[in-house]
């Protein structure tokens, strides 16, 4: 497979019909110049995503794009729905995205536009100059846009967004990057660590839109102790008291505001 496009699900029944309306003509256009598989990660819904999803996507016959689900029979967070669709996919480009569509569907082929050859991530990134947000709540916008600017300041001032899940990596960043978390600072983790490495990051400017059905699974209070947790042990490796990551590369940060639609 050339393209692995991973979409975790929690209680995501809602939006099933939204996923079939706007994203699979964007996978039926991409299936035209990559092979492309589809990996749906159910992560212990309770509500009917996984029947739904299967009943909607199951039989689906297209000869360049292969449908697939995994389930997780409790609900174990998404860095653990994350691993999970990492671990299924065959691609040798992985592309995340949320299932709510917050950030466009439509948006994926210019994302992996940024994959230039001396890429190996790109981020979604509504907090760069040339980003946005609409319609997001502001407690919201507190939690993420507050953690990114910490997360510059420890790491790399040049890239804006760090938490958010609509990315592209290619596969020797899943291969040789480990994060330990099972909960929403997994996709900072992976990034974080995979600049520590030297991996190269691309940003591409995107809208942040509010979700139209069903809720955030976000747990406020959890997750705001899981990045100041985190966040002090990049402090920590900073000032040399700590070890972190070995290196593997030179870093090189990339901004890609031509490609934004």
């Amino acid at each position: 497979m050339d393209l692995s496009i991973v979409i975790p699900c929690y209680n995501e029944a809602e939006n099933v019909p939204k996923i079939q309306a706007e994203f699979f003509p964007v996978a039926t256009e991409l299936a035209k110049t990559h092979s492309l598989e589809v990996i749906f990660v159910d992560d212990g819904s309770t509500d009917e995503t996984w029947q739904t999803l299967v009943n909607t996507f199951g039989h689906r016959h297209e000869s360049r794009i292969s449908v697939r689900f995994e389930r997780h029979q409790v609900n174990r967070g998404l860095g653990a729905a994350i691993r999970t669709g990492f671990a299924a996919a065959r691609g040798e480009v992985i592309v995340t995205t949320d299932s709510d569509g917050t950030y466009k569907f439509s948006e994926i082929p210019a994302l992996l536009s940024c994959l230039t050859p001396d890429v190996d991530i790109v981020t979604a990134s509504p907090y760069h100059p040339a980003g946005g947000v609409e319609g997001v709540p502001a407690y919201r916008l507190l939690l993420s846009r507050g953690s990114s600017a910490i997360y510059r300041l420890l790491v790399n001032w040049h890239v804006h967004t760090y938490t958010c899940l609509f990315r592209a990596y290619r596969r020797e960043v899943i291969e040789h990057v480990a994060f330990e978390s099972d909960g929403f600072l997994a996709g900072t983790e992976l990034l974080v660590k995979g600049m520590l490495m030297g991996y190269r990051v691309a940003e591409y400017p995107s809208v942040l839109h509010s979700r139209v059905f069903g809720t955030s699974k976000a747990k406020l209070v959890r997750t705001i102790l899981a990045h100041l947790r985190f966040q002090a042990r990049i402090l920590l490796h900073r000032l040399k008291l700590r070890p972190f990551m070995p290196s593997r590369k030179t870093m090189e940060v990339q901004g890609c505001v031509e490609s934004r639609l």
